[in-house]
Order: C-alpha cells, then structure tokens, then sequence
C-alpha cells in the first residue's frame, strides 16, 4: 500500500460518505484520475484512487524505474485491490475505464462493491468479439512474445490512436507527457487469451448474487477518460459522471 492509497483510505474512513473507488487500467498511474476525484469530493463523496501493486508514486519516477511494472498479472493486480478496499469501512463504487474496467467487474465479482461502472472495459472469458482496432492498440505488446514478462512503454503516436483520437494534437501531446507511464505486459496476453484457457485470470464472476449493482458504458463517439476533468456529478445520478467530450479508447483489451 503506498502512502498515498492509506491516506485516501484514512480520510474515506473518516466520513460518512459513500465512498468510490476509481481503478487506473494500463499506461497509467492513479494520479490519472485526479480531476475525477476532485470531482466527486466536491459532489459530497469520498473518493478514492487506488494504485496497483509496486505502482511509483509519480509518472518521473515510473519511467524512470519501469522494472517495476514487469510481471504483474491480472490475478496480482485484482488481489492487490481487492485487499485494499477490504480496509474500506464501508463497501464502495468502483469505477473502472477500460482495463480497469475489467478489475472493477473482477472485484464487483467478488462482492467488494455496492455499484461498478465499467468504462469501455477490456473483455473478460466468455466475451467473443474482439474489434480490429483493439487488436492494432494492443499490437505494440503482442508481436513481440516475451513482452509477456516486460514491461512496454507506450509510445505518443499509439497513445493518439488508442486514447486521444478526440482531441487535439496539443492536447493528446499534454495529455502523453502528464500521465504516460510503462505497463506490464502478462495482462494483454491473458486478455488476449482469456477465451482458450480455462484457467485465464481475467475471467468475472458473473453469477455472484452479492456483485452489487453493474454498469457497462460503451463508446459510441467519444467517451469520459482519465486525465480530463468530468462534469461533476451529483449524489441524484449516482456515481457515473455526465457524459464530455474526450478520448474514445479503442483498445478494448488494453487500459
């Protein structure tokens, strides 16, 4: 747990607010969702931004230290949260965007939220379409096997691609220098793999009777994202922020 998840844990405990978990997803630190949680505090919720296991505190020193990244698997990453939330006095939202779209459902499967939203969420087992586009975003990591125990920078034009095609060339620039990080690799491959393995981690119990309440968005044109500031939600529309113009992820197994 780094220092800034128990204080975030400390201040959501310290209130009767209901609190909201957000999940960063790959090429990203927890810091990516700070306008989201600026967002929610003033909305009268306790947000709380989570990071993954070994995650550096900020993006200099994530690329600076990208080893640490490498190895990580969907069942260490899913664990390591889950354990973090348990220190949550009350059960929470999560809110996830397109990997980490994917841990928020693994989570709501294993009964640690009230509520999950999953933005643009990667595929889980048993989910068969997988777009073409999602296939380009992940490209960089899977041609190359043994990325499987590495960890992959993502360079700016795939970022423009896969996550700032609705934006402006300055701004998908600002956007790659203030949150870019390196990802592990392992969990593409078992996104990627997840339908031929039985065993894969990323699979979602589905059946669970005490999952809580499951929201799906898909992107149609644009979609909310880390890093840009949502419109501020409301304790009336629950925990999903009002729709902005934004990113559209197309990675669909990465993020």
């Amino acid at each position: 747990m780094t220092s800034n998840d128990a204080q975030q844990i400390e201040r959501a405990n310290a209130t009767d607010r209901t609190p909201v978990v957000f999940v960063h997803g790959l090429w990203l630190l927890a810091s990516s969702w700070d306008r989201w949680v600026t967002h929610f505090e003033h909305a009268g919720f306790a947000p709380v931004s989570l990071s993954w296991p070994d995650d550096p505190e900020t993006v200099e020193e994530a690329n600076a230290h990208p080893e640490v990244f490498a190895g990580k698997t969907v069942g260490q990453i899913a664990d390591h949260l889950e354990e973090l939330i348990g220190s949550l006095t009350r059960k929470p939202a999560i809110v996830g965007h397109s990997f980490g779209g994917l841990l928020a459902r693994i989570l709501a499967g294993r009964g640690r939220s009230a509520v999950s939203v999953a933005i643009d969420p990667a595929p889980f087992r048993g989910v068969l379409p997988l777009p073409l586009s999602s296939l380009r975003a992940a490209t960089p990591v899977l041609s190359d096997p043994p990325n499987r125990n590495r960890a992959v920078p993502l360079a700016h034009d795939q970022l423009r691609y896969s996550f700032a095609n609705a934006v402006d060339e300055k701004e998908a620039r600002e956007l790659y220098d203030t949150f870019a990080v390196p990802t592990p690799g392992a969990p593409l491959f078992q996104a990627a793999a997840a339908n031929f393995n039985p065993w894969n981690e990323a699979k979602v119990a589905t059946e669970n009777p005490d999952r809580g309440h499951c929201r799906s968005s898909r992107a149609r044109k644009t979609t909310p994202c880390p890093g840009r500031s949502p419109t501020p939600p409301t304790r009336s529309s629950g925990t999903t922020p009002a729709s902005l113009r934004s990113s559209r992820s197309r990675t669909g197994v990465t993020r």
